[in-house]
């Protein structure tokens, strides 16, 4: 098994089944500026913006609990896995019943699963995620998230525009896009808006755009189609800063697509 100890790997399975329980009441102003955020209507009383259930349970860390690369520190609910690189690589929820704002909802999370696989740039564990949200007695939203953890790797080039245009709704997030984004979810990865150490630990050309960022404008981007009963999304390449980025429909899905034409990010929906 290369580079990874099999002990490590058992103790970081043994994680699977633990589960934690929050709960909070889903209060109009956090989620009225998530809506902003992401470009959505800031009238959350008539309408729930993409993603909405992301507004809330976010992450608690103290100062003294966050690692150098601006996550919380390993260890606690998820895994303390050593390799060095972590992302929110994909996930899957069922839209069931509208959130109540207004009134208190609890979430469980549990670990699902730790699953080594070998990569061509090194070892990966994926770490899958339960949530369920639930108000009044009933689930409103089921999650499974995936994270990965990797090796750093060689870094990773600026992507360069193809030849030809790439079809598609222009999306061009700036720097205040990913800082006011970064903010309502309370999300302190350095390499959303800290340059030297994006470019000089992980190893980016630039700024990185938000995986959950892409996967709400996707969202909206789907629902213009109808109210969404399920959006499953999964991160294939990174987005940068600077550059323009392509939202595409297809059959049964929408895509983010960069400027070289790769694509980012692909998310299945399934409509109410």
């Amino acid at each position: 098994m290369s580079g990874l100890d099999r002990g490590a790997l058992e103790e970081w399975k043994g994680s699977v089944g633990r589960s934690e329980t929050r709960a909070e009441v889903l209060e109009h102003e956090s989620l009225r500026r998530y809506a902003l955020a992401v470009g959505s209507d800031p009238e959350v009383e008539q309408v729930l913006p993409p993603l909405a259930h992301w507004a809330f349970f976010l992450p608690q860390p103290e100062d003294g609990d966050i690692g150098e690369d601006g996550h919380p520190r390993r260890g606690g609910f998820l895994p303390a896995i050593s390799l060095p690189r972590r992302m929110f690589a994909a996930a899957d929820i069922s839209f069931e019943a509208p959130l109540l704002l207004g009134h208190e909802a609890e979430m469980l999370s549990s670990v699902a699963s730790v699953t080594h696989k070998g990569g061509q740039s090194g070892d990966l564990i994926f770490v899958d995620v339960d949530r369920a949200i639930r108000q009044d007695g009933d689930v409103r939203v089921r999650e499974r998230q995936t994270y990965v953890y990797r090796d750093m790797g060689s870094p990773a080039p600026m992507p360069v525009p193809g030849d030809g245009p790439v079809d598609g709704e222009l999306w061009e997030p700036g720097p205040v896009n990913l800082f006011r984004f970064s903010a309502v979810t309370f999300n302190s990865h350095r390499i959303h808006y800290d340059l030297p150490y994006a470019q000089a630990v992980e190893g980016y050309p630039a700024l990185v755009v938000h995986g959950p960022f892409t996967a709400a404008k996707l969202a909206a981007f789907a629902e213009r189609e109808g109210r969404l009963a399920r959006f499953s999304f999964r991160a294939q390449s990174p987005l940068f800063l600077g550059q323009p980025i392509r939202l595409q429909r297809g059959e049964g899905e929408v895509r983010a697509v960069r400027c070289d034409g790769a694509t980012a990010m692909t998310a299945k929906v399934a409509y109410q």
